[in-house]
């Protein structure tokens, strides 16, 4: 990734709730990490499907859809898949690109690394998921 790119997908990195907690140079890493994808037209997950990759989105719009009936739309700096990075579980939606959608993903693979690379990083992963699930579990 170019050195815009990754600071790029680094600022959104950081705005994800599992990993708002994490250190600029933890985010650094998992940002050196990614890969570029891009999509048109297309499914990028289907539902059903084992997940083993994190998507986040740099432009376009992807749409959500569960049982073949759409849910919402994902835009610049919206993501998904991040419970894949620790449970292959089938995908709960199908996301498709609308049109031209340029993402960025962090596979399980190379989430493990980071996570073997930075022993900290899981401390506080896990501190930034039990806060998210407190958030959510407020809105119930």
């Amino acid at each position: 990734m170019s050195g815009y790119d990754r600071a790029l997908y680094q600022t959104y990195l950081a705005s994800v709730p599992m990993f708002r907690s994490c250190t600029p140079e933890q985010l650094d890493r998992l940002a050196e990490l990614g890969t570029a994808v891009a999509a048109h037209d297309t499914d990028i997950v289907r539902e059903g499907d084992a997940g083993n990759e994190f998507f986040l989105i740099t432009s376009g719009t992807a749409r959500v859809s569960r049982g073949g009936t759409a849910v919402t739309d994902l835009r610049q700096g919206d993501y998904f898949g991040e419970l894949s990075l620790f449970d292959p579980a089938p995908r709960n939606a199908t996301v498709t690109a609308v049109g031209e959608v340029a993402l960025v993903s962090l596979s399980r693979d190379a989430f493990t690394q980071a996570l073997n690379e930075m022993p900290a990083i899981r401390d506080t992963l896990l501190h930034g998921m039990a806060h998210r699930l407190h958030e959510l579990d407020a809105r119930a």
